[in-house]
């Protein structure tokens, strides 16, 4: 696998930092080299939020994602904001509710109802997040599903891991639906 660059953004509180650092645990556990980054507004929950990560089996150099082979914005704020950096030929998904004016370019994008799956087949508007990863990796292959599920059953909460993987199969399910 070459290096895979990877921008998950949103708002504060939608959990966009922490299924970056679950997919970077997901590809250790796949046998790859990740490193996830972060950053965050000035305002907590509400404001604008990233999760970074980038995959490879080869040591990586530069940490930080500059153009994205995978770009996933909860926000119309975040995709206004990063489609700029998705490289071409990328994939670009992102939520149908909150994501009105699709972004334009020579990518492919996936509009797809994260949030509203989340709320209405889990029940728990919380787990989008964990959604999302099942819909990134639907779309793109990239890890083992075995591996991204243990990846999210070592980071969420005791207690909730069987809402988690639920969520994390409805993410998948709705890719396939989807594609």
């Amino acid at each position: 696998m070459a290096r895979v660059d990877i921008r998950l953004g949103g708002s504060g509180g939608q959990g966009t930092i922490t299924a970056a650092a679950i997919l970077g645990y997901a590809a250790v556990f796949a046998g790859k080299k990740a490193v996830q980054t972060k950053s965050y507004g000035p305002e907590a929950r509400g404001g604008a939020a990233r999760g970074e990560v980038v995959i490879s089996d080869e040591d990586i150099n530069y940490v930080k994602v500059l153009k994205s082979d995978v770009l996933v914005a909860l926000t119309q704020e975040a995709c206004d904001k990063f489609i700029g950096d998705a490289k071409e030929g990328s994939v670009v998904i992102v939520d149908s509710m909150l994501v009105k004016d699709l972004p334009k370019g020579n990518f492919k994008v996936y509009a797809l109802p994260i949030i509203k799956t989340a709320a209405e087949d889990i029940g728990k508007s919380m787990v989008a997040n964990i959604v999302t990863l099942g819909v990134v990796n639907q779309i793109t292959n990239l890890l083992d599903v075995d591996k991204l599920e243990k990846g999210v059953l070592s980071k969420v909460p005791k207690g909730t891991e069987e809402l988690n993987k639920k969520a994390l199969y409805a993410g998948m399910e709705l890719a396939k639906k989807n594609m």
